[in-house]
């Protein structure tokens, strides 16, 4: 396990729209490998459901660096085209992690 603590966590929540799902998908690959390169990227853990509800928190240095990706023009330009295609709806909530813990079966 990864210790989180002081690391800042963007938490975007996600509901799919029906269709292209061969777009988003290449787009999601496209913006992982970016966001990857970006200074201060600590990594990213995703997950959907069936019923195309998603979660997927990406682990930053610092607010700096979480702010300087979002501002990233192909960034910018991937949401505009999530808002007009591949979204319903979504929120995002961001901060700094005080405490993280895990577990795992040997």
């Amino acid at each position: 396990m990864t210790d989180r603590t002081g690391q800042y966590a963007v938490i975007f929540l996600s509901q799919r729209s029906a269709g292209d799902d061969e777009g988003y998908t290449a787009a999601a690959a496209a913006m992982d490998a970016l966001a990857a390169r970006q200074p201060g990227y600590r990594g990213v853990d995703s997950a959907r459901g069936a019923d195309g509800f998603g979660i997927t928190v990406s682990w930053w240095a610092d607010a700096e660096s979480a702010q300087a990706w979002r501002a990233h023009p192909d960034h910018e330009a991937m949401r505009a085209r999530g808002r007009a295609i591949w979204y319903e709806r979504h929120e995002v909530a961001a901060g700094v992690v005080d405490r993280a813990y895990g577990w795992s079966r040997a």
